[in-house]
């Protein structure tokens, strides 16, 4: 069998059991004899004898239990990812649910999309579907022998100060939603990951023995764990056809831009929400007050960044945002209502804080009527309980509020007519995760977490749409998973992050991982509240750590918020002296991530991030920006960098600007920098112009 096509793909049978896609990128072979398939990229190892599988009454069954493999005739498609081919095996034996394998190849591209579905009858659920496992895997370069594979473990949210974590084998170790195999010197990896987010948890199991070698890889539909924050098992799908996620799989030469093609891929099945204003510029009150939050801070501030900063430059498209955190109630509604005026004398935009599905009150305020419901509901009712009718327990404190109780629906229609009533533009959600827990929801049609926090979120989103509140209005995500992102215009990339050098390494330990969803999956990445001195809860900072926490805000993609009390002398100080550099403020403007070099740090974050720039001054050309790091609050560091492996050409001479202080120089080959404990710099590096 073969596929007469205008798209150069080639795809036939290879004797009697086997049938082989190709493109000249990736190659695909179907053995129809096993039950099984492999699939490799040029030059690349293979992933060899990979099957599919389901839970089902009680046992496991993959696509090598059964006894026929019969192959669709290949369909011809053209979607968003390209022309190409679909191709579906169906495999049978009698006593079990038939089980499907989807394949979709495109022209011209190292990736192959994969779904796996189980028709079984009208009864038919399950709560666990493979995707793709197999049985070993060894990934060598051989022009870099030492060259030591890596495991990126990507977390499912970003709660409780976890962290991105590239591991070295052996290991045993579980990533969601997507991964990426890599070789960090040659920069060759595999990226898999799900594209569909609206009904299933997936994870990544990856478990080696030794550092040869893979020995177990499972890319599965339903996954939960203490690292999504459940204690209940994920929830049945149910119906005569149960399908996995659509999965991405692609082999790259560089793994950086697999990760940034696999965050394109998610947008093709599901856009990003629209954003046409620029990158959000302004302060958000939690890391300068915290529960102390007041109405003299509030106004004090935007008359502050109105009067003594906003015109040296820190502001974007003429405007601010004056952001309320949690306990903005601290305020009188009078004092609320003249603070919000303030703001919008000042030409300013107001934000607003709200945590849709947790509650915070005790047992005894169960009985609280529900906002919006006019008595109909209380807290009781709405808070989302297990299979026994108990209520899911909490995390950090708060209680899950399940997304489809209509009492929720209800709440979230009160608070957004109240926002948008009272004039804000921006709003902060926080303690998502709660929304997504597995538990037995209001609605019996939504049966997973995620299913029911994405109809939650899509409806909140759907009421600050610009349709319904008659202006722009910035959704922004805090603790969240990372998936479904089609709701809001940016997400917090990490935890919370305050202003010491150990909170700077740690929002890039999620830049050097994180950088790939900044302008695919978000419009922004979001490195939290900018501290350029001290936050409530620490100790004041010194100005090279101060400078630094601002510097990794403005490569990070991104949402410039600024964290502290400018009552402060020293804040003030800082605030008028840094945010004047109009040309590092240019860098933040422009809403694009800095990329990292390297990436096999373990749980730590690289030390430095590049951009490349068109240049739109009257000299023209492509500029590289350089930002470096020195993590050590102790010891200066002297540090020097390839310019080939940077990115820039090998052998040519550069005009190097430090922006912060200057510096200047003609350098070759070689970025070399010392640095003071806890310093960063921003280098501008062009090609020199030849006497």
């Amino acid at each position: 069998m073969s596929v007469n096509s205008t798209v150069p793909i080639k795809a036939a049978k290879e004797g009697e059991t086997r049938f082989v896609v190709e493109n000249g990128k990736l190659k695909l072979k179907i053995d129809l004899e096993k039950g099984e398939y492999s699939c490799s990229g040029e030059g690349f190892a293979e992933l060899a004898g990979l099957k599919s599988a389901f839970r089902w009454n009680g046992r496991e069954y993959d696509s090598g239990h059964y006894e026929i493999h019969k192959l669709k005739e290949p369909v011809q498609v053209e979607d968003g990812f390209g022309q190409g081919i679909q191709v579906t095996v169906i495999h049978s034996k009698e006593g079990l649910p038939e089980l499907e394998q989807h394949f979709y190849a495109y022209e011209n591209v190292p990736f192959v999309l994969l779904r796996t579905a189980v028709t079984g009858g009208e009864h038919f659920k399950a709560n666990r579907l493979s995707v793709f496992k197999m049985n070993t895997l060894s990934f060598v370069d051989e022009q870099h022998p030492d060259d030591q594979l890596q495991v990126l473990r990507i977390p499912f949210d970003n709660d409780k100060w976890i962290r991105f974590h590239a591991e070295q084998l052996p290991i045993s170790t579980e990533s969601y939603e997507a991964t990426t195999l890599f070789l960090p010197e040659s920069r060759n990896g595999i990226v898999m990951g799900s594209l569909s987010h609206d009904l299933w948890k997936t994870g990544i199991r990856i478990k080696a023995d030794t550092a040869s070698q893979i020995d177990e890889l499972d890319l599965y539909a339903g996954a939960v764990s203490e690292m999504t924050r459940d204690f209940q098992p994920h929830g049945y799908v149910k119906g005569p056809r149960v399908e996995s996620p659509l999965v991405f799989l692609g082999f790259y030469e560089d793994y950086r831009s697999g990760l940034e093609t696999y965050g394109w891929a998610n947008t093709v099945i599901a856009p990003a929400l629209p954003w046409e204003g620029g990158v959000p510029f302004g302060w958000n009150s939690w890391s300068a007050a915290a529960t102390k939050l007041d109405y003299d801070l509030y106004t004090s501030t935007t008359d502050f960044l109105k009067q003594e900063v906003q015109p040296l430059g820190f502001e974007n498209e003429g405007t601010l945002y004056i952001n309320f955190d949690a306990f903005w109630n601290n305020l009188s509604p009078e004092e609320f209502k003249s603070a919000v005026e303030r703001v919008r004398q000042n030409g300013h935009k107001p934000g607003t804080y709200w945590t849709p599905f947790a509650f915070w009150g005790k047992p005894e305020q169960f009985g609280q009527p529900v906002e919006g419901t006019d008595g109909k509901y209380v807290y009781s009712d709405i808070l989302l309980r297990d299979a026994d009718g108990e209520i899911v327990a909490d995390i950090a404190g708060g209680l899950p509020i399940d997304p489809t109780h209509p009492g929720a629906l209800a709440r979230i229609d009160w608070f957004t007519s109240k926002a948008i009533a009272d004039g804000f533009e921006y709003i902060k959600l926080d303690f998502m995760a709660h929304g997504a827990l597995e538990g037995r929801h209001y609605n019996p049609d939504i049966t997973t977490g995620i299913a029911a926090y994405r109809y939650g979120l899509s409806y909140l989103a759907d009421k600050l749409s610009p349709k319904k509140a008659g202006k722009p209005f910035f959704i922004h995500l805090s603790i969240a998973p990372l998936f479904p992102y089609a709701f809001a215009h940016g997400r917090r990339i990490s935890c919370d992050v305050f202003g010491e050098i150990g909170d700077t390494e740690y929002l890039l330990n999620s830049l050097t991982h994180g950088f790939w969803m900044n302008n695919t999956l978000y419009r922004f990445n979001d490195p939290d509240h900018t501290v350029m001195y001290k936050s409530f809860n620490q100790e004041p900072t010194t100005r090279h750590e101060g400078r630094s926490r601002l510097t990794a805000s403005i490569i990070s993609g991104t949402v410039l918020l600024l964290g502290d009390d400018f009552r402060r002398e020293e804040a003030a100080w800082r605030a008028k002296n840094w945010l004047a550099n109009r040309e590092v403020l240019n860098l933040a403007r422009l809403g694009q991530t800095f990329i990292p070099v390297e990436g096999n740090f373990g749980q730590q974050a690289c030390d430095i991030f590049v951009l490349k720039v068109e240049e739109t001054d009257s000299a023209g050309g492509e500029a590289m920006y350089a930002a470096v790091f020195n993590f050590d609050k102790q010891n200066a560091a002297s540090k020097t960098f390839s310019l080939k492996r940077m990115g820039l050409e090998a052998g040519q001479s550069y005009q190097m600007t430090e922006l912060w202080d200057g510096e200047a120089a003609i350098i070759k080959d070689e970025l070399t920098c010392s640095l003071e404990p806890a310093e960063s710099k921003i280098y501008k590096l062009t090609l020199a112009v030849q006497s």
